[in-house]
């Protein structure tokens, strides 16, 4: 075997066909690494169709380098039966790396910047110690780099979505007529707030576009069940897109069928709906089985094509040009500090109910027992109904990151902690979003059926039947008055209860902390 020239690393989220790994490849002497390590699926307990998925695609990327003819060395997670060999060496990245950099003897070792601090900087350690420098490249999945985000945020005071959103519609022609946004204005949330009748609900929902698992899924499939069987999830329901021709089916269906009616509606909610007008392309995505830049180009094409309305590819198009980029930039300009940030001070442990779906409050039932079936929930159902929960609630917001990085199957640290941490938490005080994402029962009322079927009233506060959120709401509003009623956005709020009498305030805060105490006691922390 000739000497290996380059150990190009391909991590589970960097499934790129086009990858810039591959430039001046040298299929003698160059060497695609990849290996699966149970560290990945046990630094936070993770969904085990969040696992199959990773494992699945990275076999099948695995195989389509070795029929483009790239040498591979792949170490696959033996299965329980067969760990008489390698026990160790499977279980941590660095110890992976470390012995491919014994047998190989690479001359040099190159990555694409991974999604994930801890994985870079266990990458750095482990080059370095085998004498190696590590060569970082830059990811052109993303329309920018954390370099450009760096430039933007240079001498600001703030830090918004909305400016950085609009630089790269301009940067990159999105969206634009002679230099002014489509329609006239860059950005139409208000018109994609739409629910659903309560009465008659959503109405002849698209059959959402699943993939069956193929044989090198179903290994995978078998050997999750057996290897992490006590991790939380299902696998019953597994037919996410684990290849790129998958990928694309995905994103063609979406177009066809749903994006037309995604904007009206992105924000509702329905009982035994999961997947309603979204994508669920966020996996494809992170995992670089879809470029950006083609799902964007598509919805735009069917804008101008006359099958979308621009609302909906407005919409669509902010949270990939918009979110996507701006989420990223957020996380390398301030880790790894960001990972720890508390600025609300928030102690409490995440109820065990997050794990089981176990729990009176129908909004949460449904949400969570969605999650655990199928690694998914859409970004209302985790902004405004999970993830509201805890903030008021005041669990520590690492302890809140760390179970969306668990049990979503798109989570990918880059993407999952800024929107959890910052915009869902309010932990890092506002740098993220303007304002903490606070609100009574009526909201998740408003936007859902799930109150009908539960035993709270979302009017109430105080009193056995008062919704938690309602009662969770005001009490936030109290304990953290001074802050909130300096920022702008919250000041009505604020006013709102100052009008409540002492006394109700007070009783208020009383079953607040009983209700926090009771969810404490029955969690593990």
């Amino acid at each position: 075997m000739a000497k290996t020239r380059t150990l190009a690393i391909v991590l589970g989220d960097q499934l790129d066909q086009a990858s810039p790994l591959f430039d001046d490849w040298d299929p003698q002497r160059d060497v695609v690494w990849m290996a699966e390590v149970a560290e990945e699926s046990t630094h936070v307990w993770s969904h085990q169709a969040r696992i199959a998925l990773f494992l699945s695609a990275m076999r099948h990327f695995r195989d389509s380098q070795r029929t483009a003819g790239r040498r591979v060395d792949y170490r696959e997670l033996p299965t329980k039966s067969d760990r008489r060999t390698r026990v160790g060496s499977e279980e941590t990245l660095s110890a992976a790396l470390g012995d491919a950099l014994e047998r190989l003897r690479p001359e040099h070792v190159r990555v694409v910047l991974p999604g994930d601090w801890r994985v870079l900087e266990a990458l750095r350690a482990t080059t370095e110690t085998a004498g190696h420098e590590l060569e970082v490249l830059d990811d052109p999945h993303f329309y920018t780099t954390p370099a450009d985000f760096a430039r933007h945020a240079k001498g600001r005071k703030q830090l918004r979505l909305e400016y950085f959103y609009r630089e790269l519609r301009k940067r990159f022609d999105v969206l634009m007529e002679e230099g002014s946004p489509a329609g006239g204005d860059w950005n139409y949330d208000q018109d994609n707030r739409g629910a659903f009748d309560k009465k008659r609900g959503p109405q002849a929902i698209p059959e959402r576009c699943g993939f069956p698992p193929d044989k090198i899924t179903r290994a995978v499939l078998d050997l999750v069940a057996e290897r992490f069987a006590d991790h939380p999830g299902e696998l019953d329901h597994f037919d996410w897109p684990v290849t790129v021709a998958d990928a694309r089916h995905a994103l063609d269906d979406f177009i066809e069928h749903r994006l037309a009616r995604f904007g009206d509606y992105q924000d509702a909610m329905w009982t035994d709906e999961p997947w309603l007008y979204h994508s669920h392309l966020s996996t494809s995505l992170n995992l670089k089985l879809l470029s950006p830049r083609e799902v964007v180009e598509a919805a735009v094409e069917a804008w101008h094509r006359g099958r979308a309305p621009l609302n909906a590819v407005e919409g669509f198009v902010r949270q990939i040009l918009g979110w996507r980029e701006y989420v990223r930039g957020i996380y390398w300009n301030y880790m790894p500090g960001y990972l720890d940030r508390n600025e609300l001070g928030a102690d409490q442990p995440l109820p065990d109910f997050y794990w089981t779906g176990e729990t009176e409050m129908q909004c949460l039932r449904h949400s969570i027992g969605q999650t655990l079936r199928y690694g998914y929930a859409h970004h209302i159902q985790r902004l405004m109904v999970t993830g509201l929960f805890a903030m008021m609630l005041g669990v520590a917001p690492r302890r809140v990151h760390e179970w969306y990085l668990a049990v979503y199957v798109d989570a990918v640290e880059w993407v999952e902690l800024p929107n959890t941490l910052g915009m869902s938490q309010h932990g890092d005080g506002g740098l993220m979003a303007s304002k903490p994402y606070a609100a009574t029962g009526k909201y998740v009322q408003r936007m859902s059926n799930y109150c009908g079927s539960c035993r709270y009233d979302p009017a109430q506060a105080i009193g056995d039947t008062a919704c938690p959120f309602t009662t969770l709401y005001w009490d936030f509003l109290a304990r953290h008055r001074d802050r909130l009623a300096a920022n702008p956005r919250m000041s009505l709020q604020v006013k709102n209860l100052e009008r409540k009498a002492a006394d109700e305030v007070a009783a208020i805060r009383r079953q607040a902390e009983k209700l926090r105490q009771q969810l404490a006691e029955g969690s593990a922390g």
